[in-house]
């Protein structure tokens, strides 16, 4: 069928190759910035950081998802924030952090993207209304509860992508993040690789469950 290749369309199959291809230099990227606080980047060539398969498998991963779920001009958006992703989602796996380095530029570049790309102005509204929601939603818990500040300056370019869809797609997007880190929280202390005390990493469960809603939209 056209569009399809080996019963697989072809949106999938680009996007996996496109994020192997990317994976390289998102593993780069994470190595650098997965520092803890107070220490400096690490410099290209020094060991440590996320491992080079695991890196490849996501970025193939989420190059599928975003070939599956891009249509037309959402491409380019979802794209750059499906890159930035698997470099955050590596480093708070790995050193509990989101550093503005990096959330920084994607919320920027997901703005612009977005004003290039949609043409619509109450679309572009909504987008806005949903970053300010989730921004402030997750700015209350950083003060509140134990969640990062770093949570609540991804959380804008979250809910701006995810406003695209609508309301429901950004209401979906938030509380699959919760329930995605109740599930892998869950699982860390049933395998004892995980104490009640410990924190948990929940910026890849909020760009997971931002994912999840996007394929479900």
């Amino acid at each position: 069928m056209v569009g399809e290749l080996v019963g697989v369309p072809v949106g999938v199959v680009v996007g996996a190759v496109a994020g192997l291809l990317a994976a390289p230099l998102l593993r780069a990227a994470a190595a650098r910035y997965a520092v803890p606080h107070g220490e400096p980047w690490r410099a290209p060539g020094v060991p440590g950081g996320p491992g080079v398969l695991p890196v490849a498998l996501v970025a193939a991963g989420v190059g599928a998802a975003t070939g599956a779920a891009a249509r037309g001009p959402q491409l380019l958006p979802l794209a750059w924030v499906g890159l930035f992703g698997v470099v955050l989602a590596f480093v708070d796996a790995t050193v509990h952090r989101l550093p503005d380095v990096l959330t920084l530029p994607l919320a920027l570049g997901t703005a612009v993207l977005l004003l290039l790309t949609e043409p619509q102005g109450a679309v572009l509204l909504r987008c806005l209304y949903a970053a300010a929601a989730l921004g402030a939603c997750y700015g209350v818990l950083a003060l509140l509860a134990p969640m990062g500040f770093g949570d609540a300056k991804l959380a804008p370019t979250l809910g701006a992508v995810l406003g695209w869809y609508g309301w429901s797609t950004v209401l979906a997007g938030f509380w699959y993040g919760f329930v995605l880190a109740a599930l892998w929280g869950g699982a860390q202390l049933l395998t004892r690789r995980m104490k009640g005390g410990d924190s948990l990493p929940f910026g890849p469960c909020m760009l997971l469950g931002a994912l999840l809603a996007v394929l479900a939209a």
